[in-house]
């Protein structure tokens, strides 16, 4: 299940990731980006790299977020020990314990 929900939440931001990457270097040249008043040291490649990680990385907190609050509240609250495992203040009738 939870493999699932990472290609849920990777994929999708993978892909929005692509596209921001191409409209934002249409519009921006890579050499004439300033970090602080100085110009970057680093190579277009790298900038792309950095900057198609950094997408990703903003795209995939949207997705995960997306994908936590789509979960039902028994999905999020269940205990996850099994019945003959869970410690006495686990009972059965407790919410939070399934």
């Amino acid at each position: 299940m939870w493999t699932q929900r990472l290609m849920w939440i990777a994929w999708p931001a993978f892909l929005v990731a692509a596209v921001l990457e191409m409209v934002v270097f249409a519009l921006v040249d890579p050499s004439d980006l300033h970090w602080f008043g100085a110009p970057l040291a680093l190579s277009r490649e790298a900038i792309y790299t950095l900057a198609f990680f950094v997408f990703w990385g903003a795209t995939i907190a949207s997705s995960a977020l997306t994908t936590l609050l789509s979960m039902s509240p028994f999905e999020v609250n269940r205990c996850p020990v099994l019945p003959d495992e869970r410690p006495p203040e686990c009972v059965r009738g407790n919410n939070s314990c399934g």
